[in-house]
């Protein structure tokens, strides 16, 4: 089946443009468009969506907002319920885009990203995973993350004495931005464990993905503005 998008944005033309890229998918079908949150809010009530794009700033609701109702499961229920949303925006450090991430959104991208990279992110979304890898969502963590208190929600470093040691360790690489494949590399394992490894470490907290696990690592202080460990 298909995936079913929603392109959210307030310039008609670059929800044309998008539109014109994905149709020529035979995997991706964009199933509806809207203007600002409001009225993607109206439209999940009865459009079922996959993965919504998602611009940051725009008017009467903006995309940190409608990301938070979203993946709250506003909208419309089992519809809500299913959405991801993929966060495009013109700047690749805006703290809005950020505060979408910790809303709930699965990625972050520029509007200028080539049309295969915004292709694969839009799979890697549907199937489940997280669009972190990309330099400019580790630069914006790197900015941002210590400018921000963490909500009531957010588990503290206590948290993380449920991880084991290697466990500790992948979520440190994890939150610097490598993908399993590098991870596997960097500590002589295979794929497939350290894909086990990423998700007992949701698991044991109480993640969603690998973007919550990222900031969490950040709020906690496993890891730094910069990338490292604390000192």
């Amino acid at each position: 089946m298909a995936i079913r998008i929603m392109l959210v944005d307030d310039q008609v033309l670059l929800r044309t443009g998008f539109r014109m890229v994905l149709a020529a998918q035979p995997d991706m079908e964009v199933v509806a468009e809207a203007g600002d949150g409001i009225e993607a809010l109206e439209v999940l009530r009865h459009t079922r969506v996959d993965v919504v794009l998602m611009d940051v700033r725009m008017p009467r609701m903006d995309g940190v907002e409608a990301t938070r109702r979203i993946c709250a499961g506003e909208g419309g229920g089992r519809d809500g319920e299913g959405t991801r949303v993929l966060i495009l925006t013109t700047f690749d450090l805006d703290e809005y885009a950020f505060a979408a991430l910790k809303a709930g959104a699965s990625g972050f991208m520029l509007k200028d990203v080539p049309p295969d990279e915004l292709l694969a992110a839009i799979r890697a979304v549907h199937s489940g995973d997280a669009v972190v890898a990309p330099s400019t969502t580790r630069r914006l963590l790197d900015r941002f993350t210590p400018m921000l208190p963490s909500g009531d929600d957010t588990p503290g470093h206590a948290e993380l004495t449920r991880l084991t040691e290697r466990e500790r360790e992948v979520l440190l690489l994890v939150a610097q931005g490598l993908s399993n494949g590098e991870i596997a590399h960097k500590l002589v394992l295979s794929e497939a464990t350290v894909k086990t490894h990423v998700g007992r470490i949701l698991t044991k907290l109480g993640l969603r993905d690998r973007v919550q696990a990222v900031v969490l690592a950040y709020e906690s202080g496993l890891v730094r503005a910069g990338g490292g460990r604390p000192a």
